[in-house]
């Protein structure tokens, strides 16, 4: 329903107080999401996968910044090979690496520590904390433990 995918059933989804289905593109600009899924093209490389995604967000993205990003998320070296032959951990951190390069002040995240190691969880807590220091807001669901000391963060667990 955050996302704009589902309508509630009762009452509205509010963004800045007013409706998301009325501010339209002025909240989905604000809007970064990244499900449990990676959503990586494999036929192309991870260079043009972090540009292409960026650029569909409306972010132009320098190749310089680009590598940037993909060496910071581990993936130095790899940057001009296709999405098909990384392992899954480092497919992982190519999806994530948009959040790097996000401006966006929302953060929809679905099991985002899926396939990934302890440096690469660290690394991820880190990118989300400083997200939440600047004044973003990540909304994070997990079956992973998650570590956030910065910011503000409320935790809610849910039980069956």
């Amino acid at each position: 329903m955050i996302c704009g995918l589902l309508e509630p059933a009762e009452g509205d989804i509010r963004w800045q107080r007013k409706n998301i289905r009325s501010l339209s593109e002025d909240y989905f600009s604000q809007l970064t999401y990244l499900g449990h899924r990676n959503g990586v093209k494999d036929e192309l490389t991870a260079i043009e996968n972090l540009r292409c995604a960026s650029g569909l967000s409306g972010i132009e993205l320098s190749h310089e910044a680009a590598m940037s990003a993909l060496r910071e998320l581990g993936l130095e070296g790899r940057e001009l090979l296709p999405a098909r032959s990384l392992s899954e951990g480092q497919r992982r951190r190519l999806a994530l690496a948009r959040l790097k390069v996000s401006q966006t002040a929302l953060w929809v995240l679905d099991e985002i520590l899926t396939s990934l190691d302890r440096a690469a969880t660290s690394l991820i807590q880190t990118i989300l904390a400083t997200h939440i220091t600047n004044g973003g807001i990540a909304l994070v669901a997990t079956h992973q433990e998650l570590d956030l000391s910065a910011g503000s963060s409320q935790r809610i667990q849910l039980s069956l």
